[in-house]
Order: C-alpha cells, then sequence, then structure tokens
C-alpha cells in the first residue's frame, strides 16, 4: 500500500470513529469490577489482585441512603430526603448497567491518585471506549463536580451536563 493510499486510509478511520461519537481509552490501569456501591463508587479489583475501592472524578450524584451528605444536599437544593434518595438509587442503578461484574475497564488517574477516603480517585474508560464519568453526566445522572487540582476533563464534563440540562435527561427531567 502507497504511503499516501496508507494516510487517507488513516485519516478516514479516524474521522469515522470521531463522527460515530466513539473515544478511545486513554492508556490506564486494568481494572475488573467487583460492585458499584453508588452513582459514583465501585469497587474493583486491580491485575495485582488487590481490590480497590474507585471514586469517580470530576462527578457527583445523589445519595442513595441518608447520610450525613445527603441531608448536605437536602438542605443545599430544596428537595426531601425522599427525594434525593430516590434519585440516588436511580443512578446506582445507572451506573450498575454500565458496571457489571467482571466488566474490564480502564483507570485514568488526574493529579491526585487518592482521596482522604484512600480511594482511587480516576476517569474511567469502558471497554466500548466511553468515558464513565462523561456517559452519567451526559445521560443526567450526575452534576460535574471538579476539585482543584483534578480538571483534567472538567471542559468536557461541563458541556455534557449542558446538553443534559437542555434535554431534560435523567435528574433534570421533572421529578
Amino acid at each position: 500500500m502507497g504511503k499516501s493510499l496508507w494516510l487517507f486510509v488513516l485519516i478516514l478511520s479516524l474521522f469515522s470513529c470521531q463522527m460515530q461519537g466513539v473515544q478511545r481509552p486513554a492508556p490506564g490501569t486494568p481494572c475488573s469490577v467487583l460492585r458499584v456501591t453508588d452513582g459514583d463508587t465501585f469497587h474493583c479489583r486491580l491485575e495485582s489482585g488487590e481490590e480497590v475501592k474507585v471514586r469517580l472524578l470530576g462527578i457527583d450524584t445523589p445519595e442513595s441512603s441518608p447520610n450525613p451528605k445527603a441531608y448536605r444536599d437536602v438542605e443545599r437544593t430544596g428537595r426531601s430526603m425522599e427525594e434525593i434518595v430516590k434519585m440516588g438509587k436511580e443512578a446506582k442503578r445507572f451506573t450498575q448497567s454500565l458496571l457489571p461484574a467482571g466488566e474490564k475497564v480502564y483507570l485514568e488517574f488526574d493529579v491526585q491518585k487518592t482521596d482522604r477516603y484512600g480511594r482511587l480517585l480516576a476517569y474511567v474508560w469502558l471497554s466500548d471506549g466511553r468515558m464513565l464519568n462523561e456517559v452519567i453526566i451526559k445521560e443526567g445522572y450526575a452534576q460535574v463536580y471538579t476539585i482543584p487540582p483534578n480538571v483534567k476533563y472538567q471542559e468536557r464534563l461541563l458541556s455534557a451536563q449542558r446538553r443534559a440540562r437542555e434535554e431534560g435527561r435523567g435528574l433534570w427531567g421533572r421529578h
């Protein structure tokens, strides 16, 4: 195959992937899903065999049970505890639908690798090339929640949130 033909095929392939919305996973740490804790947290097993708890960077889902954060969300949003917990359970179910046990995902870290609770902080890439964090926001099950210095995909996530709000998706729809 000549150089110009090879270059044309490469450009066409890249363009085709962009047009279909396909995103390739960033190089990352492979991890096998064990269970989902809530809409933005899950447990997985690293290739070393170590079990870790992963907190999705850049997003925040409602709480799925009454706890101190849920009470803060009630005060902040004016919604009832019942509404907050209902939305949190919806977000958890959505995340579970994307992270079945045994699913292989790839963890991409930002500036800080862990939080004060010892959880890994990561952008998670699904096997189909989509970023889990972005998908959850795009479908309306989370809000953007970035804490500097971990802001690598902040603009991308904010763009997804704007679309979800405009389209009334997930939690942005009427409850």
